[in-house]
């Protein structure tokens, strides 16, 4: 007899929310009270309704599962980078899940020193996460964070690295980096607040005092701002930054006498943005000062850093944004991004030479790498494509020319970068401005219509979504999949003012793009609306709660993770951990005009009486940037509303908290279990 699933319904509880003279009524406010058993109580029957709903699929996922884990070298090592006199390499073992730290002196065929084996360390946890690792000038010092439980509270500890003895001092709720000064016993951090996780303090600890007794060095008042630190590579100054999405401000101290005063090295100014690299007796300064949407490059005498005192070295160009500049002793390299794709231009100081790194593709993923070495004649940047597996790439400034360090190595005998063919189209969007959208797919395929499809997105922050390799993806291109990114506004990839296009009061354009990027593909031909999938995560989650209630005919499946989907009721709660930060991006609430458009696209408060795609939902209980609450409410909201059959699923990670699962592999089982929802609902099972 076959067992009935039972469709969990979450319980009716009216509260009422009301603000500006309008009136909400939230029936699932009460989920957001993880301590009530009731809550678990649902969570865990939702994940047992899941499992349920999946069962048949249960062999498929291991498969899968395997099949993505067998394309992962186990046995893998980094490529090494020298810093003061060591070279730092990071390998995997196979067997394990965790990364094994370790140095060698001067030499690559010097004894090894293991600094951190996290599969040690990560025993008796069901996460662990190592942090920011600082070595000491000396050398003979490592401060490093921790973070069991997934909610990005990192304790720092110190370690000496001759005797490998753990000290006792103890420092918590950290935001997990920290820096040292050069007297190799001061050691500078951030910290977050205890409700809000907003990092608002520096704090300056010496080498074995009593962590409680550290002293405040600065605090960070604005609410809108998050405060860090770090040390230039120079090595000459300790730096402090503040930041909000439009703002910046820095505090510079020597080093070389960590008890001064830290100075100002520009005040803030609304809307100004500025980062700074110090080289020889000038800083460098990227800002958008003056108009520089775009960003330029400016410098200054060290002993003269306000504005007035800054000089041009690169103007601002209104089709080039700059990224990006990596400082050498005799080059200067500058990451610029022209019509969506990155160039590397390397510069010498003396001005003679001024060029950019030859490349031949249509679209690609370039980026600087780690460059720790001041000293190094060698530039280290990484590159890869859609089709291409990522290359650790060495150029040197003297002789031009290039090494392949490393490229990622895909196991299981069947990948060939030629099976595969990648391109980028442009879509029209309903206001006239063309949008650019990547994509893979197997060669040979017939683009009739008919193909599966998944397009995914982000389209917030500016961060841009560059078109890189993935080998996990490979099971669903082998399978007949189109894979398509989609860059749409509220992301950078044409610039600053694609991001300022898609943000605040100019939200719904990020929205209309994907929607209408959707319209292209299925007219192309790429796929058809019965195999239309989309996915995104996070304030891409957003994005999915959102086209689903504008055109959810035009998907036949939905992957939403750690979905931020609540918006109106987050962003007027100052004490949930982003909300006050988040203001320059969606908008303050308090405010009517921005409670009225953010209540115009707030995926949870447009929920209606209709159907919708088959959608799987992910959340993680331990999530300090979207509340595990978020995805919870809204799938209860759904499953009251919705008028169809297709499935509704929510899984929660009990365990984690925003990024998933810890551990090398074991994230891959929640890629098997979204790959193979998606693929369930295409009929395909193996």
């Amino acid at each position: 007899m076959k067992k009935t699933i039972h469709t969990p319904v979450a319980t009716k509880k009216t509260k009422e929310l009301s603000i500006h003279g309008d009136l909400r009524i939230d029936n699932y406010y009460w989920l957001n009270n993880k301590e009530n058993p009731e809550v678990i109580d649902y969570l865990n029957a939702e994940n047992d309704y899941t499992k349920s709903m999946m069962q048949h699929t249960k062999t498929f996922q291991k498969e899968l599962f395997e099949e993505m884990k067998g394309r992962i070298k186990e046995n893998d090592t980094s490529v090494p980078y020298k810093l003061n006199g060591y070279w730092y390499i990071t390998r995997y073992e196979k067997g394990k899940d965790y990364p094994i730290y370790i140095r060698k002196k001067e030499r690559l065929d010097a004894p090894e020193e293991i600094l951190f084996d996290c599969n040690e360390m990560a025993k008796g946890h069901s996460y662990f996460n190592l942090g920011g690792i600082a070595i000491s000038p000396d050398n003979t010092l490592a401060a490093f964070s921790t973070d069991t439980v997934s909610r990005r509270q990192y304790t720092i500890q110190i370690k000496n690295l001759i005797t490998g003895e753990i000290y006792s001092d103890k420092i918590l709720s950290t935001t997990g980096s920290s820096t040292w000064a050069n007297d190799n016993k001061t050691l500078f951090y951030s910290i977050k607040d205890e409700i809000t996780l907003r990092s608002h303090k520096i704090l300056k600890h010496k080498l074995h005092t009593d962590t409680e007794k550290d002293a405040e060095v600065f605090y960070e008042e604005d609410e809108t701002f998050n405060t860090f630190v770090y040390k230039t590579k120079s090595k000459k100054y300790i730096v402090i930054g503040s930041s909000s999405t439009l703002t910046t401000e820095y505090r510079i101290l020597n080093a070389d006498t960590p008890d001064d005063e830290f100075k100002v090295f520009q005040e803030r100014i609304r809307e100004l943005e500025y980062n700074i690299s110090h080289f020889e007796d000038h800083f460098y300064i990227m800002t958008n000062s003056d108009g520089a949407t775009n960003f330029k490059l400016l410098k200054t005498k060290e002993t003269a850093t306000k504005k007035e005192n800054w000089q041009e070295v690169i103007p601002h160009r209104e089709t080039v944004l700059l990224e990006d500049i990596e400082v050498f002793k005799d080059y200067l390299v500058v990451n610029e991004r022209e019509n969506g794709l990155n160039n590397l231009r390397i510069i010498n100081w003396d001005g003679t030479e001024d060029y950019r790194l030859p490349l031949n593709s249509e679209t690609y993923t370039l980026y600087i790498g780690n460059n720790a070495d001041f000293d190094s004649e060698v530039l280290r940047y990484g590159f890869s494509s859609l089709t291409s597996p990522n290359s650790v790439i060495d150029y040197n400034f003297k002789s031009k020319l290039k090494e392949i360090k490393k490229e990622q190595a895909v196991l299981g005998g069947a990948f060939d970068k030629n099976n595969y063919e990648s391109k980028r189209i442009w879509a029209t969007a309903r206001d006239g401005v063309k949008v650019p959208i990547s994509l893979v797919y197997k060669k040979g395929i017939k683009l009739d219509g008919t193909n599966p499809l998944l397009q995914y997105a982000y389209g917030s922050y500016g961060a841009t979504i560059d078109p890189s390799f993935s080998s996990i993806r490979l099971s669903l291109l082998d399978r007949g999949f189109v894979y398509a990114i989609a860059h749409i506004r509220g992301g950078e990839y044409l610039g600053r003012d694609w991001y300022e296009n898609g943000k605040l009061l100019n939200k719904l354009n990020t929205f209309h793009d994907f929607i209408d990027c959707s319209k292209y593909l299925i007219e192309q031909k790429y796929t058809s609306d019965k195999h239309l999938y989309a996915y995104g995560g996070s304030a891409g989650g957003l994005l999915m709660g959102t086209i689903i209630n504008m055109n959810p005919e035009l998907y036949n499946g939905i992957l939403a993770a750690v979905p931020f989907v609540d918006v109106v009721t987050t962003m007027l709660d100052d004490s949930i951990p982003l909300t006050t930060g988040e203001y320059d991006e969606w908008g303050n609430p308090n405010e009517l005009n921005y409670y009225n458009y953010m209540k115009s696209y707030s995926p949870y408060d447009n929920v209606k009486v209709k159907p919708y795609p088959n959608m799987l939902v992910t959340a993680g209980l331990h999530d300090s940037q979207v509340q595990y609450w978020e995805p919870a409410k809204w799938v209860a909201k759904l499953r009251e509303l919705k008028t169809d059959e297709n499935k509704l699923l929510l899984h929660t990670d009990m365990n984690s908290g925003h990024g998933g699962a810890s551990g090398r592999f074991e994230s891959l089982k929640e890629v098997a279990l979204e790959y193979v929802f998606l693929l369930d609902l295409e009929g395909i099972n193996r």
